[in-house]
């Protein structure tokens, strides 16, 4: 079964649309698939829509969030509701093309996991193209996983790594980089784009801004979740130790006969030295809640988590 998650916000006019692309993309294959439309708080007609194509369609199902939320909360309302054993998502503006779909599934197949599109040829303006492509390439360096193009939304997962998967915020950009610090196997496959026909645009600079954000939580929880020690123990002993060979160089001075009680640099090694002290002790402090938490979670569940395969 393949689930199609579609999150919309005033798209009243692409939704009957989008239904009738997918079904000429997916028809063919033969395989059993659902299109799972989430509103996320539309002020337009666009439940209506939705609610014509569930009544006219068995394979159609609505979710309608209270208020505008979010493309993630989107993203995880409809994450919940699939059934599918592959997931697809795709943006309901129609930009994204979903004859593209079966290229995506294909490449699935070849032992990936979670397959992302790469608008290489994008139909939007240079206000949007230029932010997203900074975004891209710092997000690229900072997680470890390079991908061209993090922003699309055309993507396809088996479910196993949609499964406990929490998204707030912006975290729907992050999918693929939280994917690949549980070792699930990504690829990037050029999709087609088109420019945009119905509605309006959504995104602003600000996004990028809170998402850069996001960017910080997702590496940290991706490389420190399990040990945060490593990281605030890290820095807290390099200032501790800057602090100390401060201070002992200003108990030097001061044997030798100097004042240092006026000097700026005996104010700035107390403080890189207590700064220190409070990182290590953070530090500790999220071990300890790190270390409740892996014990509340059972072994069956943690190793599953961690385990691709098993041959007996």
């Amino acid at each position: 079964m393949i689930s199609v998650v579609v999150p919309v916000h005033d798209e009243e006019r692409s939704a009957a649309l989008l239904y009738q692309e997918l079904v000429a993309a997916l028809q063919p294959d033969g395989r059993p698939w659902e299109a799972v439309f989430v509103d996320d708080g539309s002020s337009d007609g666009t439940f209506d829509a939705l609610t014509r194509l569930h009544a006219a369609h068995d394979n159609v199902r609505v979710v309608r969030l209270r208020r505008n939320f979010g493309k993630a909360a989107a993203l995880d309302a409809g994450f919940s509701e699939a059934s599918g054993d592959v997931v697809v998502t795709i943006d309901g503006d129609l930009q994204d093309d979903p004859s593209e779909i079966p290229r995506l599934l294909a490449k699935l197949d070849e032992g990936y996991d979670l397959v992302s599109g790469w608008k290489t040829k994008r139909c939007d303006p240079l206000s949007r193209r230029i932010p997203s492509k900074i975004f891209n390439t710092v997000a690229g360096r900072v997680s470890g996983l390079r991908l061209h193009d993090m922003n699309c939304g055309l993507k396809a997962y088996r479910a196993e790594v949609l499964r406990g998967m929490r998204l707030y915020g912006e975290l729907h950009r992050y999918v693929p980089i939280l994917a690949h610090y549980r070792g699930y196997r990504i690829a990037e496959l050029p999709v087609n784009h088109r420019p945009r026909e119905h509605g309006r645009s959504n995104y602003g600079v600000e996004r990028y801004v809170r998402g850069f954000l996001d960017l910080l939580t997702v590496t940290f929880m991706g490389r420190y979740r399990h040990r945060p020690l490593h990281l605030f123990g890290g820095l807290g002993l390099l200032s501790s130790l800057i602090g100390f060979v401060i201070l002992v160089y200003l108990t030097a001075i001061k044997l030798g006969g100097s004042a240092i009680g006026q000097r700026p640099l005996l104010t700035l090694g107390v403080l890189l030295l207590v700064v220190g002290i409070q990182l290590l002790s953070l530090g500790l402090i999220s071990e300890l809640i790190t270390s409740h938490h892996e014990e509340r979670v059972g072994d069956g569940e943690r190793a599953e988590r961690l385990i691709d395969e098993v041959l007996r």
